[in-house]
């Protein structure tokens, strides 16, 4: 859906700006003809909000604990738990990954609309392609393709309310 949108907005933007306009003329057997004028289109809002209407149960989230708040992960593990998420034993931050102040949610490519249903359940934290190495005591993330990671502005906080969908 985002993808049409975008396609849609660079068409309309390119007929707007009077981009490859041309007319076809059937005296001239069909052929393009270059025009001058424009026409007059009216805006055509696009959509930018993100679908996260995903079902919890076509992805798994790995929490790891870049808070250094002991415990804080297995909590938010339960937390999303409870909530329905698929969610895998909590970890640690990898040992190079420094102590996180803001919580953010990675992906795995083709799982940018999970990451954003996540980071809208966590209150609309950042979201980012998933780094290299992967930053996890292990550096893998099982069978997650989202891996949260969790920064001292959640660390043993509870959730906000529920995100509808």
């Amino acid at each position: 859906m985002a993808v049409a949108a975008v396609i849609l907005g660079f068409l309309i933007l390119r007929d707007i700006n009077g981009d490859n306009s041309s007319s076809v003329n059937p005296t001239d057997g069909g052929i393009a003809q270059p025009t001058d004028d424009v026409a007059s289109t009216d805006s055509v809002p696009v959509e930018t909000t993100v679908d996260t209407t995903i079902p919890l149960t076509n992805f798994k989230v790995q929490i790891a604990n870049a808070s250094k708040v002991p415990g804080s992960a297995g909590e938010l593990t339960t937390a999303l738990q409870g909530r329905g998420f698929i969610v895998q034993p909590a970890t640690n931050a990898s040992e190079i990954t420094p102590k996180q102040t803001q919580t953010v949610v990675y992906f795995i490519p083709g799982s940018e609309i999970a990451a954003a249903r996540v980071a809208a359940e966590l209150g609309g934290v950042t979201t980012a392609a998933m780094p290299a190495p992967i930053p996890t005591e292990s550096g893998q993330l099982g069978e997650a393709t989202v891996l949260i990671l969790l920064g001292t502005d959640l660390a043993g906080k509870p959730l906000a309310s529920p995100v509808s969908g």
